[in-house]
């Protein structure tokens, strides 16, 4: 086992985030791009592929309506353990109240299994997980954005610091 004095961990976390931490919190928010890359992806297919088959001469052409059907599905249900990873990252490290993850991702899920239960469809269950994905990509901005905030505050406080010293003779007769 390694041992690292605290030392070193105060002088290189940012914030109370260890590096590791942060390094992980950033993989989580790529992997929450691939995925509204994904979603918007769905909704390309979607509008193309509905275009092309609502034209008259490709109304029974089946390859363009499993396309416009079947691959809007399929992208966002890729998603679907990418919002999760996020979820675990962002429940691990506090990004977001436990609350709102486990409502983001409990309505989903039910709404997903319900649909496919008991009316046989998904694409209300799929519609909502839509919203996980971008609610989570604010939960990383918001992070980052912190962060990136602290960073400037603790740099004018050390230039602060800095200029004060500097210009303010110390007395030793007081």
């Amino acid at each position: 086992m390694t041992i690292v004095s605290d030392q070193t961990l105060q002088n290189k976390s940012q914030h109370g985030f260890a590096p590791l931490a942060v390094a992980r919190i950033k993989g989580a928010q790529r992997a929450n791009q691939i995925a509204i890359y994904l979603i918007y992806a769905a909704i390309v297919a979607f509008m193309v592929f509905g275009t092309i088959a609502s034209i008259k001469a490709f109304h029974d052409n089946q390859i363009l309506y499993r396309l416009f059907f079947n691959l809007p599905y399929a992208l966002i249900a890729l998603t679907i353990p990418i919002t999760i990873y996020d979820a675990l990252v962002i429940y691990r490290y506090r990004l977001s109240q436990p609350s709102m993850i486990a409502l983001s991702i409990g309505v989903s899920t039910i709404i997903l299994v319900g649909g496919l239960l008991f009316a046989d469809t998904a694409w209300l269950g799929l519609a909502s997980w839509l919203g996980v994905a971008f609610l989570f990509r604010a939960n990383f901005k918001r992070f980052f954005s912190f962060l990136t905030a602290e960073g400037v505050l603790e740099k004018e406080d050390l230039k602060t610091e800095n200029i004060t010293s500097k210009d303010v003779p110390i007395d030793s007769n007081h």
